[in-house]
């Protein structure tokens, strides 16, 4: 039998209740995240999910809750969306390993870059020498500069975390209608592919394919589907990795790193040195299931359709950066696989309300398990303020007008 990399939660079931305070689409991370925050507002919750499960982004991803690497507003929801993992964990038995982030370093300019960010961040963080970092891999110092340790964050399973919050909501009164295809949205009301659903507030939750409902909203955002490869291999040596694990590539990634002015000269020594994972836009970083597996990514290609056909180059670059890694002729890979989310090279956060009553939502840079619950409980919170009276905004007028409401 194939190997499945997710069991459905329940089975399809015909539509129960035909009047809710809010109807989510999308059972991913961004969509569950609502449901936890509306459940104690004390609303009457469904959720619409097109799949038998979460089967996009919310699933394949490393279960890193990196606070320490943002800045703005991605900083002020990853705090918050830690605090609400701690939270989860603690009402559903969700193992959140509050075990950090090390850095690994290989060279004096990735260095510089993490000097300057312990100099200047809040952050706590511990500096490793040579020794001390290639421990954490279960290696030899010969290729390891040093590391930088950021113990504030966050690390879970993606495959087990998802549907196990999924069911506590269940249990708590949230209806789920999976295998059920939302359709056109009406203030008031959500038309699906089994039933219509009469709500207050509706949020849609659908990632990358906001542009589905609302082309217009993803024009206005420059919303692209931003493919990835990633692999899951077998440990070398069997190592134990506790921590989530970057590297130099993901220090040109994230904001407070890209932000710190050693940041322009480790990209031109990249893109003099190793153009080839720029071309890719390689963020290698890895953590490591309960299993032991580790999970190990990841290149970044940006098209508004995404193309069907995958470069080899893509996976030989990750798996070769990874046998560097780890000081390792060759690894034995289990699965590979094509992470796709929503990207925008003008925000980290959609947040539109294209009808009264509706909030159209996305994070848009592959950050949904560390943000997402902050970013829900804002976007909610803004739903549920808002006047009645259409917004004044011309985007949204022009949206409005567009469907026909005045």
């Amino acid at each position: 039998m194939l190997e499945r990399n997710f069991e459905p939660i329940s089975a399809p079931k015909a539509l129960s209740v035909h009047q809710y305070d809010l109807v989510i689409i999308g059972a991913g991370i961004v969509g569950l995240s609502h449901a936890w925050h509306a459940l104690r507002l004390g609303l009457r919750i469904a959720i619409v999910e097109r799949d038998d499960a979460a089967v996009g982004a919310s699933v394949r991803n490393f279960g890193h809750i990196g606070v320490s690497a943002h800045s703005g507003k991605a900083r002020e929801y990853a705090e918050i969306a830690r605090a609400e993992w701690l939270a989860i964990a603690a009402a559903t038995g969700i193992t959140v390993g509050e075990v950090g982030t090390t850095v690994i370093l290989r060279n004096e300019l990735e260095a510089a870059v993490t000097e300057e960010f312990a100099a200047t961040n809040v952050v706590e963080t511990r500096h490793l020498d040579s020794v001390q970092a290639a421990d954490v891999l279960g290696t030899d110092a010969a290729h390891i500069h040093s590391g930088l340790h950021l113990p504030y964050d966050l690390k879970l399973d993606p495959l087990t975390a998802i549907p196990t919050l999924a069911r506590h909501l269940g249990d708590q009164g949230v209806d789920f209608y999976y295998a059920t295809n939302a359709g056109r949205l009406e203030p008031g009301c959500v038309y699906t592919s089994r039933g219509k659903l009469n709500t207050k507030y509706i949020v849609l939750a659908v990632n990358h394919d906001i542009d589905r409902f609302f082309p217009e909203i993803a024009d206005l955002h420059s919303v692209e589907r931003c493919r990835l490869r990633m692999l899951e291999i077998e440990p070398p040596r069997g190592v134990r990795i506790n921590p989530g694990i970057l590297t130099g590539l993901s220090l040109l990634r994230y904001d407070a790193f890209r932000e710190l002015p050693s940041h322009d000269a480790l990209r031109a020594h990249f893109a003099q040195e190793r153009p080839e994972l720029l071309e890719h836009d390689l963020n290698h970083m890895l953590t490591q299931r309960p299993d032991g597996i580790l999970i190990v990514g990841d290149t970044h290609h940006r098209e508004r359709t995404e193309s069907p056909f995958e470069l080899e180059r893509s996976d030989d670059l990750l798996l070769r950066e990874t046998q560097q890694l780890f000081g390792v002729d060759h690894l034995t890979i289990r699965r590979r696989w094509r992470g796709l989310y929503a990207s925008s090279a003008s925000t980290n956060f959609v947040s539109e309300n294209p009808l009264p009553g509706v909030r159209a939502i996305s994070v848009t840079t592959g950050i949904g398990m560390t943000t997402a619950l902050g970013f829900a409980r804002a976007s909610l919170e803004s739903l549920l303020n808002a006047s009645s009276t259409p917004p004044s905004d011309p985007l949204r007028s022009a949206l409005l007008t567009s469907k026909g409401i005045s």
